[in-house]
């Protein structure tokens, strides 16, 4: 069987616990090099086979899935959880092409362990409800009905992978696109590594405070990182629902 597993934002005790066992039991693993914390590693066994996939192509990645007997506990290991930005699409298909069969295990996203390290909830009552995941234009397009300032526009929590080498523009976009320059904004490199770093600021004034991160970093954008805030109604004395009666 092949699993592909989150390995999580990058301390190695981040991993769930399904994805650490089947590392302890994997004959081969093959991982994102670029991203994955190497630590994670030491899950396997001494006879495991280990395999930086960081320069192979798809061809190569599905050759060495698929060189071992069905059997065979195979793990391809992506960083974070594998259905973002993780480019399974592509592998599975060639894999049913193929007629392996194969399970996914998710995992923490750097997306959760950005907004932990910043002691913040995307979803602030009377801030967002609603929390949006997108990227910059780069190698891999992005659709016109999705560009940034589109985007902007629903003044929603932000969280932009891919996206912190190109700040300038970035916050320009985002600001042309309908949030104020003065709008709380981060980027927070490499969340959970020993060498995780934190800076806050605006649109206006984050690509100045964050020119020295060029990759590996997520870009946070919306009010729930102010002040101002609304009391949640699920643990308001004055509200009533299917376990609680509202205080008279």
């Amino acid at each position: 069987m092949i699993y592909f597993i989150g390995a999580g934002p990058g301390a190695p005790d981040l991993i769930t616990v399904r994805g650490m066992e089947l590392l302890k039991r994997a004959e081969l693993v093959v991982y994102a090099g670029s991203l994955v914390n190497p630590e994670l590693l030491n899950y396997c066994a001494a006879q495991c086979v280990r395999l930086n996939s960081a320069s192979m192509t798809l061809e190569q990645v599905i050759a060495a899935l698929t060189a071992r007997p069905k059997e065979s506990t195979v793990v391809r290991l992506h960083t974070g959880d594998p259905s973002i930005y993780g480019a399974i699409r592509e592998q599975m298909d060639a894999l049913d092409k193929r007629g392996y069969d194969y399970e996914i295990v998710p995992g923490v996203s750097s997306l959760n362990a950005a907004a932990a390290a910043l002691r913040a909830e995307y979803t602030l009552p009377g801030v967002s409800q609603t929390l949006i995941v997108s990227r910059m234009a780069g190698k891999t397009p992005v659709p016109e009905k999705e560009s940034i300032s589109s985007l902007a526009a629903h003044g929603a929590s932000m969280a932009l992978f891919l996206s912190v080498s190109m700040l300038d523009r970035l916050c320009a976009e985002l600001i042309a696109g309908g949030y104020a320059p003065d709008t709380p904004a981060a980027v927070v490199y490499k969340a959970t590594w020993p060498d995780e770093e934190l800076v806050r600021g605006t649109l206006e004034s984050l690509p100045q405070r964050a020119a020295h991160i060029g990759r590996t970093a997520l870009v946070l954008v919306g009010g729930f990182m102010g002040g101002e805030y609304e009391r949640s109604r699920l643990y308001d004395p004055s509200f009533s629902h299917m376990f609680r009666e509202a205080d008279k």
